[in-house]
């Protein structure tokens, strides 16, 4: 009841990751389809009811990553395919938890931002991708809430990453300890 239909949903994402593929370097990515088309895999065996007649799917992230694996084994596809399929999948509900951060007036610190990026390693676009696609709300402002959490996010990836590149950059040295290793004042030559 009040649920929409997890097959329904789920080609509704696929259409969405399709239209957003232009965000990746080679076209058509199966990857992103193979995970937009199963990334509620899990919702099935997770189901519960709950008192009230509320409906929850507690760990259908991590349920539907194990069976991806299984499936994708079964289907004979390669050891990396069936690791990025079900990664994102795993990683796919994430964003839910910054979006609710923002919302309650709260924010990820930088280290939560960095392991969401280092969980989705080499993902990270196409978790982009699956995360947007994955917004079918028909609540045009909830979406249009998330899809501004995301561009939030997807900022803070790209701050914090320029930032680090910075920090990467830096001498070892300031600029106190460069006057007194060449016996200088405080100037221009610093």
């Amino acid at each position: 009841h009040r649920h929409k239909d997890v097959y329904q949903h789920s080609l509704m994402v696929l259409e969405q990751a399709i239209d957003l593929e232009d965000r990746l370097p080679q076209r058509p990515d199966l990857i992103i389809r193979l995970a937009a088309l199963l990334h509620d895999i899990g919702k099935p065996a997770t189901r519960r009811f709950e008192p009230g007649g509320k409906v929850s799917f507690h760990h259908h992230d991590v349920v539907g990553a194990k069976l991806v694996r299984k499936r994708m084994t079964a289907l004979r596809f390669s050891g990396e395919e069936i690791k990025a399929v079900s990664d994102l999948v795993a990683l796919h509900l994430r964003f839910h938890g910054y979006a609710a951060s923002q919302e309650s007036g709260g924010a990820w610190t930088d280290s939560a931002v960095r392991r969401y990026v280092r969980d989705a390693g080499d993902q990270l676009a196409r978790l982009h991708i699956l995360t947007r696609a994955d917004v079918t709300t028909r609540d045009a402002a909830k979406a249009e809430r998330l899809w501004r959490a995301y561009d939030h996010l997807e900022d803070r990836i790209e701050e914090l990453a320029a930032r680090e590149e910075l920090d990467a950059i830096r001498p070892d040295l300031n600029g106190t300890q460069i006057m007194e290793i060449l016996g200088i004042r405080e100037g221009r030559d610093v």
